[in-house]
């Protein structure tokens, strides 16, 4: 019966991304070692630019500049150039001080807003470094992190390397918790995809390093600049890879709202990288092909898998008993939500249900993202998430 066949489907496309996909990668992971043709000293790197777009970031900006001025990368052969988005604040203020305080500091004010990828766009053309590291203000990291993520480009195969993102200001009464240990296991596919076949589905955003050489020049409203621009690494025959030593740390998002709406923006660029880059699901290169569909692909369509369940389950529960019970199963789980906000208001956590409802929220998100696909990403200016919530 095809209902049944779609709804089977549907589950096994979901279990797959989920579960069974993990599985594999973990299994394949430990039989293989990380990267080991690397730069042992700081002073064996190659010159380094390290861009950054801002905008608004006068609470954060002196103390981040610090921390890469702090770096161990070797001064002599290193640059950082700052992008200021129509800052409105003291941001440019802050910048026009630190720069004349250090000569490899490089302001440059924007006054049109245009978002983070236009501004590292135009940064990327007058940096002069064979590797750019690109990274946010808001996400700082030990003295250690910018050298641990350079060191590995001495090995010609790999193109991008990313960071190890961790999450700070934790809240039971939020979905931070649910979030972090979202981002945790994130961590850990891409560091088996980078171990199994350096297929790291892309970086963070907060952090990252690649060869100069290799970036692409980021299409405009193109929304998540970041996983565009490891995909052309990828794509040109590079390897892309997590280095787990590489700390850096941000505050996690806590509102439901806050997180929401930030997800159902980058679900709108997912849908915009699928578009550009749906030729790589027939990519012969090992793993690509594989990591881009079970990792990426049906997680993006996890909403429509979702629907698909729902209603053939509605179909099928009229004539057999098994999907009325697994019809109802569904029903339940959707109004987790609901009960799950209600207790909130009377200071009641539990932190299972705040998992379902982060499981739920997010592919709402995921639908949301789809929809302003469909109609049409204007603009890129990204709005950043509340953060110390």
């Amino acid at each position: 019966m095809i209902v049944i066949a779609i709804l089977w489907i549907s589950v096994a496309a979901l279990v797959h991304s989920y579960i069974f996909y993990p599985f594999i990668l973990a299994l394949i992971a430990s039989k293989r070692t990380p990267n080991k043709n690397h730069y042992e000293k700081p002073e064996e790197t190659p010159p380094v630019s390290v861009l950054m777009a801002v905008h608004n970031e006068q609470d954060v900006i002196e103390e981040k500049i610090k921390v890469l001025v702090d770096s161990k990368l070797p001064k002599m052969d290193f640059e950082i150039l700052v992008g200021s988005d129509a800052s409105t604040d003291c941001t440019n203020e802050i910048l026009e001080r630190i720069t004349s305080e250090h000569g490899y500091i490089d302001f440059v004010a924007f006054n049109i807003r245009r978002g983070k990828s236009a501004i590292i766009n135009d940064l990327v053309k007058i940096s002069r470094s064979p590797i750019i590291l690109i990274t946010d203000a808001n996400v700082f990291f030990d003295q250690e992190a910018m050298f641990r993520l350079v060191r590995h480009f001495r090995n010609p195969e790999i193109g991008l390397v990313d960071s190890h993102m961790m999450h700070k200001g934790l809240n039971k009464s939020g979905i931070s918790i649910q979030e972090n240990s979202y981002i945790n296991r994130e961590v850990r596919i891409k560091y088996h995809e980078s171990l199994c076949w350096g297929t790291m589905m892309g970086p963070f955003g907060g952090c990252y390093a690649l060869r100069r050489e290799l970036y692409n020049e980021v299409p405009k409203s193109f929304l998540v600049d970041d996983f565009y621009i490891c995909m052309k690494v990828m794509e040109a025959g590079y390897k892309a890879i997590i280095e787990p030593e590489a700390y850096v740390y941000e505050d996690v998002s806590n509102r439901l709202g806050e997180e929401f709406r930030r997800k159902a923006r980058i679900a709108a660029g997912n849908f915009q990288n699928l578009k550009h880059f749906y030729a790589l699901l027939l990519s012969v290169r090992g793993g690509l092909s594989f990591s881009f569909l079970s990792h990426k692909v049906l997680r993006w369509l996890g909403p429509f898998f979702l629907i698909l369940i729902f209603f053939s389950s509605l179909w099928l529960s009229q004539e057999y008993s098994f999907y009325r019970y697994l019809l109802i199963i569904q029903v339940l789980v959707l109004s987790v939500p609901i009960i799950d906000y209600l207790l909130g208001k009377i200071k009641t956590h539990i932190v299972l249900l705040r998992f379902i409802t982060h499981f739920v929220s997010m592919n709402l998100a995921l639908l949301a993202g789809f929809i302003k696909f469909l109609k049409g990403v204007k603009s890129n200016v990204w709005h950043p998430t509340r953060r110390n919530q």
